[in-house]
């Protein structure tokens, strides 16, 4: 394996990155992009080919004294590295999130299921800005007590630490009215919500067609 003194200067990861575009650099490129120099005895190329493999395995888990533990990665670069990963979740967090301000969005992010022949109850997972964490299906069929159980609907929001949910299900009928059944299933939800500190939003029933969401019809 060549070293980086050893390769020819359009074979650098920097040249390449200016040459062909960051699309064209591998992985380890870009990690020696980021580092610019290796140490003595272990040149950019290999530094960063060890950093991928730990990345490989670790990345998930990722913090500063892991990275240390890397021979030859001492603390600037360390820091330069992890910074890096973290600007990245940050922007990349701030990208992807999407914001439920009203019952339309909560209309919107559940177009998958508008079509469905079946009842969907679904839950949708919030953090304190009201960012929607994940879209969850907890149960497929007529929606009743024994069904949407309040453990189902909020271990998982106990589990992503989130302050808030919001429920729906879809009426395969196209009659957009609550079912005294749906309503008895909003106000355990809403008492469990209470309980463990985690609101109950909204429930919104939906087809096709349209929604209605029963914290607008005062019902919750």
């Amino acid at each position: 394996m060549k070293s980086i003194t050893q390769l020819q200067s359009i074979d650098k990861p920097r040249e390449r990155l200016f040459r062909y575009g960051l699309s064209a650099l591998k992985n380890y490129e870009l990690i020696a992009v980021l580092l610019g120099s290796g140490i003595q005895g272990k040149d950019v190329i290999k530094l960063s080919r060890e950093i991928e493999k730990f990345f490989d395995s670790n990345f998930e888990n990722i913090d500063l004294q892991k990275l240390l533990n890397i021979h030859g990665l001492g603390k600037a670069k360390a820091s330069q590295i992890i910074s890096a990963i973290e600007l990245s979740k940050r922007y990349l967090l701030d990208i992807q999130s999407y914001k439920i301000d009203c019952a339309l969005d909560v209309y919107e992010e559940l177009k998958p299921y508008k079509n469905k022949k079946q009842e969907y109850f679904l839950t949708l997972y919030l953090d304190g800005a009201n960012n929607l964490l994940e879209t969850k299906i907890i149960t497929i069929g007529t929606l009743n007590q024994s069904l949407v159980h309040p453990r189902e609907v909020f271990s998982h929001a106990i589990e992503k630490r989130c302050a808030s949910i919001i429920v729906a299900h879809n009426h395969p009928s196209g009659v957009l009215k609550p079912s005294s059944e749906d309503i008895k299933v909003t106000n355990r939800l809403k008492e469990s919500g209470k309980i463990l500190g985690i609101e109950l939003l909204d429930h919104l029933i939906f087809t096709n067609e349209g929604f209605i969401s029963l914290q607008e019809e005062g019902i919750l």
